[in-house]
């Protein structure tokens, strides 16, 4: 495989923050040991005629002035329920060994944290900093290049954090890194809410609904990719033990994840086989 030319690349869509947006930006930048080694990619909507007005004249020559290297997408209104068809996108203009799912309200507290995830590079890992009460799921995920590689994106639904967190867990693959991050969501800091966050609507809760989470599309398709990310680790070698235990009933599939939600944020998540032999996973 040939070497790719940054070690981190940030998918930052953004809608309609202006502040949000410079705290976001300006944190990552202020704060990084080696911006040479890092790709921003920045995506924002074409009729978003406040989010471009504050790129080009506030968020670029800030990037420009620290040389920084960086992208920005325009695209067709996708709205939250296209979150992951942002960030796939962004993804596929990436050359980095790292996919960093960030967020126009997420401010980075911690100095050199790209040195943090720079470590870990050659793992085959899903990377989760601390925010969100200790959250269980990487709320903003780090993926190898390698996990769109082989399934072909970074996530089938809009709820990437749950979606690439649940399939790292089956496979003992979280890592949790020394990295703080604030999220700056209204039900997490009091923060006033604003037209981006009225906006955001959350598809699980009902199954019954195409877009839902645990729509049996999704539910079906997330093995799918399960059984992808499995043939990729044996092929390379990697550790299935555990995996392999849930297999064979002998270990609890959650375990890793209880160990990682000291606030008992999630639900009880577990496998169930249909008439044809096929196991999905299902939140009870």
């Amino acid at each position: 495989m040939s070497k790719r030319e940054y070690n981190i690349a940030v998918l930052l869509p953004t809608h309609k923050r202006t502040d949000g947006l410079s705290a976001s930006a300006f944190g990552l930048l202020d704060l990084a040991k080696d911006l040479d080694s890092i790709q921003f990619l920045f995506g924002i909507d074409n009729n978003d005629s406040i989010g471009q007005k504050h790129f080009t004249t506030v968020i670029q020559p800030r990037l420009d002035e620290v040389n920084a290297n960086y992208m920005a997408l325009e695209f067709e209104p996708l709205g939250y329920a296209g979150l992951n068809r942002y960030f796939d996108t962004l993804a596929g203009h990436a050359d980095a060994d790292w996919l960093m799912c960030w967020s126009d309200d997420a401010i980075m507290e911690t100095q050199h944290w790209d040195q943090h995830i720079r470590k870990c590079t050659g793992e085959f890992k899903l990377l989760k900093v601390h925010t969100h009460n200790e959250h269980p799921y990487s709320i903003f995920p780090i993926m190898p290049a390698e996990w769109r590689e082989v399934t072909g994106y970074l996530s089938r639904h809009q709820l990437i954090d749950a979606e690439v967190s649940q399939l790292a867990y089956f496979l003992d693959i979280m890592k949790i890194i020394d990295v703080y991050v604030t999220h700056d969501r209204p039900d997490l800091t009091g923060r006033s809410v604003d037209e981006t966050a009225k906006l955001k609507r959350y598809f699980e809760g009902n199954p019954s609904d195409p877009r839902d989470f645990h729509y049996p599309t999704f539910t079906q398709g997330r093995q799918t990719d399960l059984n992808k990310l499995v043939t990729y680790m044996k092929s390379t070698d990697l550790d299935l033990t555990y995996y392999n235990n849930i297999v064979a009933g002998t270990q609890d599939p959650w375990q890793r994840m209880r160990e990682n939600d000291p606030n008992k944020q999630t639900g009880q998540f577990e496998i169930v086989q249909d008439n044809t032999g096929k196991t999905r996973m299902v939140k009870r």
